[in-house]
């Protein structure tokens, strides 16, 4: 990430000439960012992705982001006596961490992303897949408790907000018909959402190599950025 307010003004302005033809380009159009993971633990990469993300949304670049919090996740369970347990890459999850996933993703992370990027001088709005019963999901694997695979995505609440100048900031908590809350993995997740809300683009923000891109498909609508 390249933050311009440590860049003297010529260079800053033939970076953004550069960046005019793609500006043109996704004015209007919609892209959604996968923000998570360990690349959340900066808060000084925290504050730029935030920037950036403020920027997009002034220009006319419509933004969703959708966001993980696996490692504070993993803290806050450690704090409350309970050791995280991952099978495949998947947290198991009882009905208690069910609980603590609801409290962290939905609330504590949520809300500090949505506070800053108003910091920052954006419109954003906090969202878990539970409101509106936005993300169902199902169960995914006996094995791991309440984690859901995305059986649907109801896109009015991101599109409603994206309308009306906000940034739709989404937290991965999904539920069924039955009320049951999953726990939905991020990636998958992020995955789902972009094409219910017609995005142009999903950047994947992460600091571990080839989650999802195809760097030689020009035509693919994943980006990962390494960060």
């Amino acid at each position: 990430m390249m933050n311009l307010k440590n860049l003297d003004n010529s260079t800053r302005a033939e970076i953004l000439v550069q960046a005019l033809p793609y500006l043109k380009r996704y004015y209007g159009k919609t892209i959604v960012v996968k923000y998570g993971g360990n690349a959340m633990i900066s808060d000084d990469l925290k504050e730029q992705v935030m920037e950036d993300i403020v920027l997009l949304s002034m220009v006319g670049i419509k933004v969703v982001l959708v966001h993980g919090g696996g490692p504070e996740m993993s803290d806050v369970m450690k704090k409350l006596g309970k050791v995280p347990e991952f099978v495949d890459g998947l947290r198991v999850t009882d009905a208690e961490t069910i609980e603590i996933a609801e409290m962290v993703l939905a609330g504590k992370i949520n809300k500090s992303l949505v506070n800053l990027i108003q910091m920052k001088g954006g419109k954003a709005v906090g969202l878990s897949g539970i409101d509106g019963r936005m993300i169902r999901a199902d169960f995914r694997d006996e094995r791991l408790g309440y984690v859901g695979d995305v059986v649907k995505v109801d896109a009015k609440p991101i599109t409603t907000l994206l309308d009306n100048g906000y940034i739709p900031v989404v937290s991965t908590i999904g539920c069924d018909k039955k009320g049951n809350i999953f726990n939905i993995n991020g990636d998958t997740a992020a995955g789902k959402i972009a094409p219910a809300v017609n995005a142009v683009r999903l950047i994947m923000m992460t600091d571990i190599e080839g989650i999802m891109s195809d760097p030689n498909d020009p035509n693919s609508v994943i980006r990962e950025m390494k960060i």
